[in-house]
């Protein structure tokens, strides 16, 4: 039987692209197994999945500022590192597939001491530190942006991000029916992702008065961020997290209102879905670079967090519905956003022979 290792953990983004890809490599026949953290988010996203195998190893978190946690992160690596040789010289996996984030380090260093082939995954626009740290080990390393697999060369290649099936199942009259919608305005859906919603969040409310005008607010505002003196505004509705429903939300939306994370924007392209792109602005700067991507290819509205008032919110808006016929041609007339079969080609073309 074929077997594979998959890894990547610390966010959310660093785990849906291989939830998405686990269905097919199980139809495939392989036998899967997950090494992650004791801890991360990556244990709770992926360990009830039937059929995949999870083993939990020591990982430090890789750091771009000072730190006292720099001193002793590192060892963590090594000890996750040999952890990780254990498991992988145990198992024998014909390829390791890694998603990055800090968990993938110590994989990737002890898949490349065992001899084991390595594809990687970077979603953003420029390679994050643990897939710099491991470009050297890898066979391929797939990319979501054609400029990350121009700066990746000649291990680059551009394939997109995949993406789970049931985001393309929604119906957009369960998702009326979910917000409560009668369908007579069209529907603007802000979802903010895990990172720095809550100024979003802030300002959407106040431009509400302005905004239900024309449109319609299905507002995902994140966990703990709901408001209770809101839940009764007509046009308004608001969830702190949408999970199965998600589908429906999506189908039932014209316009969305989104940061600019990598697995955010491969959904808005694959669903041809007009955005109004607010990246926030951390770390090394990637969802600006991401959201600029977009724009300078005309695919979707970007407006910074320095200009993101009450005031400046609507007409930003009201331009985007304006455009939003020439924003979905183009968006529609891109090759498949979708990229979980030319992430498995990739799979296939460096496995064990």
């Amino acid at each position: 039987m074929k077997r594979i290792v998959l890894t990547g953990g610390g966010t959310a983004g660093h785990v849906s692209p291989n939830q998405a890809l686990i269905p097919h490599l199980l139809k495939e026949g392989w036998d899967i197994h997950y090494i992650g953290t004791k801890n991360g988010i990556e244990r709770t996203l992926i360990e009830p999945m039937q059929g995949v195998t999870y083993h939990a190893v020591s990982s430090g978190k890789l750091r771009r500022y000072f730190d006292l946690k720099n001193f002793t992160d590192p060892f963590r690596v090594i000890a996750g590192a040999f952890q990780s040789i254990g498991i992988i010289s145990k198992l024998k996996p014909d390829i390791v597939f890694s998603k990055g984030g800090f968990v993938s380090v110590p994989v990737v260093f002890g898949a490349a001491i065992c001899g084991v082939p390595v594809v990687m995954h970077e979603s953003d626009i420029t390679p994050g530190l643990a897939n710099k740290l491991c470009k050297p080990f890898a066979k391929s390393i797939c990319t979501t942006f054609p400029e990350c697999a121009k700066l990746l060369a000649p291990k680059g290649v551009q394939t997109g991000t995949p993406l789970r099936a049931q985001i393309f199942s929604g119906d957009r009259a369960r998702g009326l029916k979910l917000a409560g919608f009668d369908g007579s305005k069209p529907v603007l859906m802000m979802i903010g992702g895990s990172l720095g919603a809550q100024s979003v969040n802030a300002v959407l409310r106040q431009a509400l008065p302005a905004l239900t005008k024309k449109f319609d607010v299905l507002h995902v505002c994140g966990k703990g961020n709901l408001d209770e003196s809101l839940l009764q505004t007509p046009g308004y509705k608001q969830f702190e997290y949408l999970s199965d429903e998600l589908p429906d939300a999506f189908a039932c939306a014209d316009l969305l209102l989104s940061r600019a994370g990598s697995n955010s924007l491969s959904e808005l392209m694959a669903l041809h879905k007009p955005a109004l792109l607010i990246p926030y602005h951390s770390g090394r700067g990637d969802q600006v670079l991401n959201a600029n991507s977009l724009k300078e290819r005309g695919l979707a509205h970007v407006m910074l967090q320095a200009d993101l008032t009450a005031e400046s919110l609507p007409p930003a808006i009201d331009a985007l519905w304006e455009d939003r016929a020439l924003l979905t041609q183009r968006l529609s007339a891109l090759p498949d956003a979708d990229g979980t079969q030319l992430v498995l080609d990739q799979i296939h073309k460096y496995q064990k022979k």
